[in-house]
């Protein structure tokens, strides 16, 4: 069975930094684009961040420069590290496997991050 598991999550004073980590199984990793998503209550679900096959990345402009997305093939590993972190990054964030030229498309089941004074 295909499992994406976020972690990593929690509350963080405006200005700090978590590293979120999603676990991925059931997949042949290498041969999936990696997306980070977020949704804040009462908004749409967001694309935050991704890293192709050739670990190309690419960010939403609200994130770039502050969010830095990673993974590590061998172990089957997808993270983001968020720095600098708003009120405004508040959201669950969500892992999202997309597979290269085929079907494939899955998601974890969100990790809150909550940035409050």
């Amino acid at each position: 069975q295909v499992q994406l598991v976020e972690s990593g999550g929690g509350l963080v004073q405006p200005g700090g930094s978590l590293r979120l980590a999603c676990a991925a199984s059931g997949i042949m990793f290498d041969m999936y684009t990696m997306r980070w998503y977020r949704q804040a209550p009462g908004k749409q679900r967001e694309w935050v961040a991704l890293i192709t096959t050739a670990s190309i990345t690419k960010y939403v402009d609200s994130v770039k420069g502050r969010f830095t997305i990673s993974k590590d093939n061998a172990k089957n590993m997808v993270y983001l590290q968020m720095n600098n972190l708003k009120p405004d990054d508040t959201a669950v964030y969500y892992c999202n496997a997309n597979q290269y030229g085929g079907p494939g498309n899955y998601w974890g089941q969100g990790t809150q991050v909550t940035v409050s004074s």
